[in-house]
C-alpha cells in the first residue's frame, strides 16, 4: 500500500517534503514496520529498555511510585521474572490514590498534558492525564491499523460514536474533508462523517444510504443492531467495502452476519481511553496482535501467573510512554484468552479473544462464576428481537429486556425462557420486559449483560 504525501515546501512536488509532525508520524511508522517482524523474544527486550526509563522516571517524580519502588525494586537489573514482583495497580488504587500518581514533572519534548477520563463501563470511572506523545502514537497506531488492511484512504469513512457535540445528531450529523486526525497534514484523504450513537436505527439507515460511504466504525452493538435491521428489511450499502468496531467486546456470530448480509469483512480493535491501543486484528487472521511497541500486555490467573496460550485471564497493561500519570501493571477490567504464535509471521503476541469485562460474570446460586453464553441470533430465530439485555439482579434472578418492533407473544416469551434457560441456567427466574431503549454507559458504550450483585 502507498500514499500520496503531502509536501509543506513551496515548489518541491517530488519527492514530497512533509512537515515535522506529519515527518515525526512516518518516521515512527517506519519502524513499526521493522519491529512487527521481530521475533517476541527481541520485542520483550527493547520493552523493558523503555521501562526502565519509565520505572526511573516514576521512582524519581510520581509519589505513589517512590513508595512502591524505593528499596523494593532494582530497576537496573529488572527482568521478567523480578517484573512480577510489583504490584498490581487497580482501579480501586487509581481512584483512592489522585493526586500521588501524578508526575510532578514531565520531560521536555513530551508536550502540553491533557486529562482523560474513562467512560465508567466498569462501574469505576477513572480520570487520568496523557501528553502530547500519548496522542502521536495513538496516530500511529491509527495509521498502522489502516496500512495493515489496506485502506483506500481517497474513499469515504463513515462513524457512528458517542459525541456530544449537537451537530452530531440526524438527519446531517457532522463532516469533514479528512479522515482525522492520524492523516491530517499528512496525506489527502476522502470525506468523512459522523452521526451521534444515540440515533434511531431506522435514521442510521437513512444517513447510510445517503452519506454512501465506503468504510464504516462504529460500536458492535450498534452494528449488529443495524445488520439486523438491514436483513429484516432487505437493505443494502453498495459501496460498503469494510466495517470495523471498537469499544465492546465483539459479539460471538456478528463478523459471520455482516458478511451475510453486506458481504463485507469485520476488522475489531481493543483499546482504552486511558492507555491507547491495546490489539488489533491481525491483517490474515481474525485474532488479535497486541501493540508491544506501545504497550506492556499481561493475561495473568487467579494467582497472579502469566497465563499461557488458550488461558483466559485477568488483563493487565502498562503504557510505555505516559511520563505525566503513569499507568504500571494496571488492570484494566477484562479477561482476554492468549494465542499461539501467529503464522502470519509477526512477532507481536497473539490474543485469540478479548471477552469482555469481569464485572459481568454470571453468579450461579452455588456462587460459581462464568460468562453467560448469550447469542441474538437464537433470539432471532424466535422473536425478531433487535437488542437485548439481561441483568442479574439477586442469585436467582435475572431480568431480561428486549426490543422489538411489535409486541411479544405469549409463545414466543415462553420459548424465549427455555432459550435463556439453556444459556445461563434453569435454576433462574427470568423476568421478561419489552422496552423503549437499553441502558448505555455515559460513552455510548452498551453492555449485554450487567451483574448487579
Amino acid at each position: 500500500m502507498t500514499i500520496s504525501i503531502n509536501t509543506t515546501v513551496k515548489g518541491i512536488e517530488w519527492p514530497a517534503l512533509p512537515s515535522p509532525i506529519a515527518a515525526a508520524r512516518l518516521a515512527a511508522l517506519f519502524q513499526l514496520e521493522q519491529t512487527q517482524w521481530w521475533s517476541e523474544e527481541k520485542i520483550r527486550k527493547h520493552q523493558f529498555v523503555q521501562i526502565k526509563s519509565l520505572l526511573q522516571h516514576s521512582l524519581e517524580h510520581v509519589p505513589y511510585y517512590k513508595n512502591v519502588f524505593e528499596n523494593k525494586i532494582n530497576i537496573e537489573t529488572l527482568n521478567e521474572t523480578t517484573w512480577l514482583d510489583i504490584p498490581i495497580l487497580t482501579r480501586d488504587k487509581v481512584q483512592q490514590s489522585g493526586d500521588s500518581l501524578r508526575s510532578k514533572f514531565t520531560p521536555p519534548g513530551h508536550g502540553s498534558i491533557s486529562i482523560q477520563r474513562t467512560s465508567g463501563s466498569t462501574g469505576k470511572p477513572v480520570e487520568t492525564l496523557a501528553t502530547e506523545i500519548n496522542t502521536f502514537f495513538w496516530n500511529v497506531f491509527t495509521l498502522r491499523n489502516h496500512f495493515w488492511h489496506k485502506r483506500d484512504f481517497s474513499l469515504k469513512l463513515a462513524a457512528i460514536r458517542f459525541n456530544t457535540d449537537e451537530n452530531a445528531k440526524p438527519p446531517h450529523g457532522i463532516h469533514s474533508t479528512n479522515w482525522g486526525r492520524a492523516t491530517h497534514g499528512l496525506t489527502e484523504t476522502g470525506a468523512s462523517m459522523m452521526l451521534s450513537i444515540l440515533t434511531p436505527v431506522s435514521e442510521q439507515v437513512a444517513w447510510l444510504q445517503r452519506e454512501k460511504p465506503n468504510y464504516l466504525l462504529t460500536h458492535p452493538s450498534v452494528l449488529q443492531e443495524l445488520a439486523l435491521h438491514c436483513q429484516r428489511e432487505n437493505v443494502q450499502f453498495p459501496s460498503l467495502c469494510e466495517v470495523g468496531t471498537l469499544s465492546e467486546a465483539l459479539p460471538e456470530g456478528l463478523r459471520e452476519l455482516c458478511h451475510k448480509v453486506w458481504g463485507v469483512k469485520l476488522v475489531d480493535m481493543y483499546s482504552t481511553t486511558e492507555l491507547g491501543y491495546l490489539a488489533l486484528q491481525c491483517p490474515e487472521h481474525e485474532h488479535y496482535h497486541v501493540q508491544s511497541e506501545g504497550v506492556m500486555f499481561e493475561v495473568l490467573d487467579d494467582n497472579d501467573k502469566p497465563c499461557k496460550p488458550g488461558e483466559v485471564g485477568r488483563v493487565i497493561i502498562t503504557n510505555l510512554h505516559n511520563y505525566a500519570f503513569p499507568l504500571i501493571r494496571y488492570e484494566v477490567g477484562d479477561f482476554a484468552e492468549l494465542g499461539e504464535a501467529c503464522d502470519c509471521g509477526r512477532g507481536l503476541p497473539v490474543i485469540k479473544r478479548i471477552i469482555g469485562r469481569y464485572r459481568n460474570l454470571l453468579t450461579m446460586p452455588s456462587g460459581e462464576r462464568h460468562y453467560p453464553q448469550l447469542g441474538i441470533q437464537d433470539l432471532h430465530e424466535i422473536a425478531p428481537v433487535q437488542q437485548f439485555q439481561a441483568v442479574q439482579h439477586s442469585l436467582n434472578d435475572i431480568e431480561i429486556r428486549l426490543i422489538l418492533p411489535r409486541p411479544l407473544q405469549a409463545e414466543e416469551k415462553e420459548k424465549l425462557t427455555v432459550l435463556f434457560k439453556e444459556m445461563m441456567g434453569d435454576c433462574f427466574s427470568f423476568d421478561i420486559q419489552q422496552v423503549a431503549s437499553l441502558r448505555r454507559s455515559a460513552s455510548g458504550k452498551y453492555e449485554e449483560f450487567i451483574s448487579e450483585l
